[in-house]
């Protein structure tokens, strides 16, 4: 008897049990069904087919300079602060120069008596020049007046290059623009000992912004004077047109690479900052090689950063997420290559109105 008990209950055990799990299952594809799918947008990638190189740059003004003093003192005064706009000529710092005025006023006493000792040598050598010509004084005694009338006048002049001398140096005691400008750098105070060389301001130039990019070694021979470019400025998010205006002939205090300078038009200039960073595209008339004529573009919108991996997300056959790992090459202003991982025909999502991963249900707009 307990036998047939036994059997009995594991058989009704075991259907019990098949009950669940197909009731387990069919709840689990009720609650898949339910899961509302990801609206999308996809798009295909771009074939990059121009002659153009890439590089990154950063905004600087055409003309800049450290100013900066000859002679050591204190600093009396700073009369401008950083973003304030000066002229050409405008006084902009003051040093003292008790020490110079005192050289000035002893260079004005040593020409007064240069000029005494002058006049009284002339005096002689006129005297004895009328003496020699009555026969009244020998040669000698001409010869020995003429060489202190021509020390005397030496020392005359000597005296009054001390003077301009000592007025150069009072004139590096006060620092005027050399250019009209904004102060980009304020780097000293009042007080404060100056040294010559030591920088105090740094005056730009404004409304003359550049682009300052460097160029790899391995593409510098394939740009040109005037050769045209576009700059891209991730912060304000705009792109502009400009040219080739300067190229570094020489890359041995870069690290290897080439330093080249592009013009901006004037209307960037009021939207733009010094030390902005930039991404530049330059056009060239020739092409690197046959096999790199064209190449997978994507926007950089469209890549997703896991760890230290970029990836994209791909749309799979049965209408689904499919996470795809990708490695990237150079940036063409908002666009990136894609060096492997995505074919040229293969659809990728750009945008997505709710959260993805991998596998989730996904609807194209």
């Amino acid at each position: 008897m307990k036998p047939k008990q036994n059997s009995a209950f594991l058989f009704i055990g075991l259907i019990t049990l098949f009950g669940t799990a197909c009731s387990s299952s069919v709840k689990e594809d009720v609650a898949i069904e339910k899961v509302p799918a990801v609206q999308v947008s996809v798009e295909n990638p771009i074939m990059n087919t121009d002659n153009s190189i890439s590089a990154t740059g950063q905004v600087e003004p055409a003309h800049s300079a450290n100013i900066s003093t000859r002679v050591m003192g204190y600093i009396t005064d700073i009369k401008v602060k950083a973003g304030d706009h000066v002229n050409k000529g405008q006084l902009l710092v003051t040093i003292s120069n008790d020490d110079i005025r005192a050289k000035m006023a002893q260079a004005d006493a040593m020409i007064s008596s240069a000029q005494a000792a002058f006049k009284n040598a002339e005096k002689d050598y006129l005297r004895f020049t009328n003496l020699y010509t009555q026969k009244s004084a020998t040669a000698k005694e001409l010869d020995n007046v003429t060489l202190q009338y021509q020390a005397a006048k030496a020392g005359v002049q000597s005296a009054r290059q001390m003077k301009v001398e000592a007025n150069a140096m009072l004139a590096y005691t006060n620092i005027t623009a050399p250019f009209s400008g904004v102060v980009a750098q304020k780097l000293a105070d009042a007080g404060s000992l100056a040294n010559p060389g030591m920088p105090i301001l740094i005056i730009e130039q404004n409304k003359n912004l550049q682009v300052s990019a460097v160029i790899p070694e391995t593409e510098i021979n394939r740009v040109l004077l005037r050769s045209p470019a576009t700059i891209s400025i991730k912060s304000i998010d705009k792109n502009f047109t400009g040219t080739v205006t300067e190229i570094s002939p020489s890359s041995i205090a870069t690290g290897g690479q080439y330093v080249v300078k592009i013009n901006l038009p004037q209307d960037a200039q009021s939207s733009l900052s010094a030390g902005m960073y930039a991404n530049v595209n330059i056009l060239t008339k020739d092409k690197p090689s046959a096999t790199n004529n064209e190449a997978v573009m994507i926007p950089l919108s469209a890549i997703s950063h896991i760890g230290q991996l970029n990836a994209l997300y791909t749309v799979s056959s049965d209408t689904t997420a499919l996470l795809r790992y990708i490695r990237l090459g150079k940036s063409y202003g908002n666009q990136v290559e894609v060096l492997s991982g995505l074919n040229k025909d293969e659809r990728f999502i750009v945008s997505a109105d709710g959260k993805l991963y991998n596998g989730v249900r996904v609807r194209i707009k």
